[in-house]
């Protein structure tokens, strides 16, 4: 006799992830008239940005523009398209989804034209979407990863006296961000299938090279941040490891998540509850590296004691009271004494200062009784003036 089970599955809708490209917003053309290089006028044939902004009031001036996957054969425009332009509204940030051209009807330079494009049309109509022009990014997963890190490794200032407003402007993205990239053309571990999308079935050795993005890099590569999986066997996480040494050698800021599992193209991976934290360690990376918020960054440095004693070891934090989009501040405490250089500086105004205890001072004083102490007293502020030594002396009492 056979015996059947009955399975009840539930479906949990995660919001803020999903979303139907047809519903977004309109296509831009970034050649509103004749576009370079196209054999065709249909969609395809035509790129163009879709432009997801913050809500009214909630835009930060910080701008991306994302190249979602698809092995430079299909366009993933949904799940690493605007599932993650919806993310980045959420954070302030203005976000413009690409459709590039595709091969094998087209063929490199051209989607590299596109990307470009987009970065120029983000910058010469900065003023007109309410982002700033010096904190445009580019974003790209998988072979659109190979796209975003392209145009920061292949740039140009603009033409001066173009007749076109747009082809004016740099093209040099502010920051890169790579999602599980195609990186090499030409490694062991290349994308072979992106490779021959982009270049045909027998490319120039010389062409591979210069589009091996990690052969690329100088020191005027844009800061980047990358994650990858390390389970990723379509596009391997060596990737990923050989962007990231080349940035660390020409000391480019870089910083690198590799996941342990996870497998290819998971976007914003919102069922793994490991992986998908990556978005907001790419949140703290761009806040750090000062890409969501305006300002010169000041110094600042000072003594802590406890008890009228110097701190023998611990660590201060200055969270910022008016802003979640201002870098934190971070020091070691070492006999009382700390500093912030200007280059991992904070911007001015109001900070909330956290002072956790790692040494034995009083042998009473323990880290929960130091954190609860300023909690009672609702915070030590302080107040980060711009141009200013910004010296700060604490005496802290349990």
């Amino acid at each position: 006799m056979l015996r059947y089970a009955l399975l009840t599955v539930s479906f949990v809708v995660v919001t803020g992830v999903t979303s139907v490209w047809a519903a977004g917003p309109e296509p831009i053309p970034l050649w509103p008239e004749k576009v370079p290089g196209a054999t065709g006028e249909d969609e395809p044939d035509r790129p163009s940005v879709r432009i997801h902004q913050p809500a009214k009031g909630k835009a930060n001036g910080a701008a991306v523009v994302i190249c979602p996957g698809g092995g430079y054969g299909i366009i993933a425009m949904d799940h690493e398209g605007s599932q993650v332009a919806n993310w980045f509204t959420s954070q302030g940030v203005t976000a413009l989804v690409l459709r590039y051209r595709l091969g094998p009807k087209y063929r490199h330079p051209l989607p590299l034209n596109d990307a470009q494009r987009a970065i120029r049309y983000a910058r010469a109509n900065a003023e007109k979407l309410g982002i700033s022009a010096h904190r445009i990014g580019v974003m790209g997963f998988s072979a659109g990863g190979h796209l975003a890190s392209t145009a920061a490794t292949h740039f140009d200032a603009g033409q001066a006296d173009a007749a076109d407003p747009v082809d004016r402007v740099s093209c040099r993205p502010d920051f890169v961000i790579l999602g599980y990239p195609v990186i090499s053309l030409t490694a062991e571990f290349a994308h072979k299938g992106s490779a021959r999308n982009l270049l045909g079935e027998t490319p120039d050795q010389q062409l591979l090279d210069n589009l091996s993005n990690e052969k690329q890099v100088t020191k005027d590569t844009p800061p980047a941040f990358l994650f990858h999986t390390g389970d990723d066997t379509g596009v391997p996480a060596e990737n990923s490891l050989a962007f990231f040494s080349a940035l660390r050698k020409v000391k480019v800021p870089a910083e690198l998540h590799i996941y342990q599992q996870g497998p290819h193209g998971v976007g914003l991976a919102p069922g793994d509850p490991a992986l998908h934290t990556w978005k907001e360690r790419l949140f703290d990376w761009l806040r750090q590296n000062r890409f969501l918020a305006e300002g010169e960054t000041e110094a600042v440095q000072g003594k802590i004691t406890l008890n009228g004693q110097p701190l023998k070891w611990g660590q201060l934090t200055l969270i910022s009271r008016d802003s979640k989009y201002k870098p934190v501040g971070f020091a070691m405490i070492h006999n009382g004494n700390y500093s912030i250089a200007k280059d991992h500086g904070i911007l001015p105004g109001e900070y909330t200062v956290v002072v956790v205890n790692q040494g034995d001072i009083t042998h009473q004083q323990t880290l929960d009784d130091v954190q609860q102490v300023l909690h009672e007293k609702g915070g030590v502020v302080v107040k980060v003036v711009p141009g200013d030594k910004n010296i700060f002396a604490l005496d802290l009492k349990n």
